[in-house]
């Protein structure tokens, strides 16, 4: 799908995006679905949920480090602080959950074939259990919620959204869903303040921070991508 109005590299995060970093939980798995611990999901490598995550595994080696998501956000945008500071919460809510039982390496590495392990709720349900992207779910959130423009929400819009997922008692998952859509109309929104269909589509596989950071990605990392994806 095309990205219709491109999106607009900032030099710094709008306000909203800076309101939300200290409340950060889980941007590199962004609108993820449920917690649990599922066992190891057959393919994968080929999920949007872990595409997703693959944007900020720079070497391609399949493990997010510290220096890899503060690396990437800096690329997006945010300045040194804010990404410091959302790199350390990331890696340290995602650190320990997303990893196999026998990993040696630093406890805030976050290995990318695991990273469905780190969902939580009161999220939309655009990615089922298995980190794969659900179409009909997408789709209602704008059948619900975009009442000005059929195919745009607008900052209003979102905020009746994350109410409408909102489970009674899940406060991290309020917390997060709220960071995770603010940051998100903060990077995609366009010069009329919506933010349209395919820009948000295009979040759930990573194209979207892509496009935003055109050379995050290091030529070894492409081909990778590339071999694994076939």
């Amino acid at each position: 799908m095309g990205m219709g109005r491109a999106p607009r590299r900032r030099s710094s995060p709008a306000a909203a995006a800076a309101a939300a970093v200290p409340s950060l939980l889980l941007f590199a798995v962004l609108f993820a679905g449920r917690a649990a611990a599922f066992g190891d999901p057959q393919g994968a490598a080929t999920t949007e949920l872990y595409k997703h995550a693959s944007f900020f595994d720079r070497d391609g080696d399949g493990v997010v480090s510290f220096e890899e998501t503060y690396g990437a956000f800096r690329a997006l945008g945010f300045g040194l602080g804010m990404s410091g500071v959302s790199a350390a919460f990331i890696n340290g809510a995602l650190g320990s959950k997303c990893r196999p039982q026998n990993a040696t390496s630093s406890k805030l590495d976050i290995y990318v074939e695991d990273i469905y392990k780190g969902k939580h709720g009161s999220d939309s349900g655009s990615y089922d259990s298995e980190g794969r992207f659900v179409p009909e779910k997408f789709e209602e959130i704008f059948a619900k919620h975009a009442k000005t423009v059929p195919d745009a929400l607008t900052s209003d819009e979102i905020d009746q959204l994350l109410e409408a997922n909102r489970e009674p008692g899940d406060y991290s998952g309020w917390a997060a869903a709220e960071a995770e859509w603010k940051i998100l109309y903060s990077l995609g929104k366009d010069k009329d303040g919506l933010l349209r269909k395919d820009v948000a589509r295009s979040v759930y596989d990573g194209m979207l921070f892509h496009r935003l950071a055109p050379n995050w990605k290091s030529p070894d990392k492409k081909r990778l991508s590339v071999i694994r994806e076939n």
